[in-house]
């Protein structure tokens, strides 16, 4: 046990202090404040002062068009309407366009006995924010206009095309109810589950990486006079393992205050409030730690086996297969939680730290599920960690003998 500790004080300290870990910690974070600084500051920009024509059939149509527009949140734009379109109209507003005279036409058409149509004309064509507000906006007039031909008052023409807002309340077993917002809890499992799965994957290659560095510099030599295998492995695995818990609570206190700040609340608008539950908060760092030693168990017996860290690269896409699985049934999750193939995903180890979190964002399972998850995950550790540590204990002092499968056979049955 001593010699374990020593050697997991001994792997935290020197990642702790390596230059890569001070930059992720530090980067990741500056990354997302920077990314929600400039959306917040270039949202404040989208289509101000641009000059749009509006063409409606209409005065009033395009009046109402034009209203509408000016009345969206952080767009300042100068629109003029022209109604009805004259003979040589359309050609002479396509040249101001061309001409930079103005930025964009709005062409509204009504045909008798038609649908209507509508008609965006700019010099850019990605600008699909505009193109969205706009599709809005048209639909609304349209409506409006159609409503006040038919006699309608003005204020329940207006009522009407504004639509019903739906506010959603999700039903708790005791049968109480409480707010929910469906996007919340799908950005909030999925990021939770972007984390869990790029800190296991990321401190797992940790481990097998420094066992290849120590087996080619046969820095292992040294330390077998020492120490036994299964302790230089654990205390490998509980070292790296608390490296990744301390960034991970780095990250989260800066995530904390980054969400906190106005430019975060001003990009989600308030529509977007995300809250963790205790059992969220309790459950992600022993998934974390389930998920890192299940991960990592495998990478140190793959990396015994291998004599270069381009051998152990190979293996990489068939540890990533669990992440990708896992990612490809977020839809299927976080509609049905409780459907079988989301059950029988939380169950199986590789699946089972992204998958129940993905559960837990749309709804908290039973109880018995937890528990046999991790109960199924701490078997396969156990399981994995014991043909690693056989293969750890041959693997490592083995030099310029590749690897094949009779041979790594015979490891296991060494021990």
């Amino acid at each position: 046990m001593r010699n374990m500790l020593l050697i997991a004080r001994r792997e935290y300290l020197e990642q702790v202090r390596g230059r890569a870990f001070r930059l992720t910690t530090i980067l990741v974070p500056a990354a997302f404040a920077l990314v929600f600084g400039v959306f917040w500051i270039t949202n404040l920009g989208i289509g101000s002062q641009r000059h749009v024509v509006v063409v409606a059939p209409t005065q009033a149509l395009g009046n109402d068009i034009r209203t509408r527009m000016l009345e969206e949140k952080g767009t300042k734009p100068i629109v003029d309407v022209i109604a009805p379109a004259r003979t040589g109209d359309r050609d002479a507003l396509v040249a101001r366009v061309a001409d930079h005279g103005i930025d964009a036409i709005v062409w509204v058409e009504t045909p008798k006995g038609g649908a209507p149509q509508a008609t965006y004309l700019s010099r850019s064509s990605g600008d699909f924010m505009t193109v969205g507000h706009l599709t809005d906006e048209v639909d609304s007039a349209l409506v409006n206009q159609h409503l006040l031909g038919s006699g309608m008052a003005p204020t329940d023409a207006d009522a009407l095309v504004k639509g019903v807002t739906i506010d959603t309340f999700q039903v708790k077993r005791d049968g109480s109810e409480v707010k929910s917002n469906a996007m919340a809890s799908f950005w909030k499992g999925y990021a939770m589950a972007i984390l869990l799965s790029m800190t296991t994957m990321i401190y797992g290659m940790n481990v097998a990486r420094s066992i290849i560095q120590e087996k080619t510099t046969r820095i292992f030599e040294v330390m077998l006079a020492t120490a036994r295998p299964s302790d230089l492995l654990s205390g490998k695995l509980v070292g790296v393992g608390a490296v990744g818990l301390t960034q991970i609570a780095i990250w989260l206190v800066s995530g904390v205050a980054i969400f906190s700040s106005p430019a975060a609340a001003a990009v989600m608008t308030g529509q977007i409030e995300i809250h963790f539950s205790l059992i969220e908060l309790v459950l992600f760092p022993v998934y974390f730690l389930l998920g890192y030693l299940l991960y990592s168990s495998l990478f140190a017996g793959l990396a015994a086996t291998c004599e270069t860290e381009q051998e152990l690269q190979m293996y990489m896409p068939l540890a990533a297969v669990p992440t990708w699985l896992s990612f490809a049934m977020i839809v299927l999750i976080m509609n049905d939680s409780n459907s079988i193939w989301s059950i029988l995903a939380s169950f199986f180890p590789p699946t089972a730290p992204i998958v129940m979190f993905l559960r837990m964002a749309s709804q908290i399972p039973p109880m018995w599920q937890f528990a046999a998850s991790i109960g199924l995950l701490i078997v396969s550790i156990w399981g994995v960690l014991r043909v690693s540590s056989r293969l750890y204990r041959v693997g490592i002092l083995m030099y310029g003998k590749r690897a094949t499968l009779p041979e790594l056979m015979r490891w296991l049955r060494y021990s």
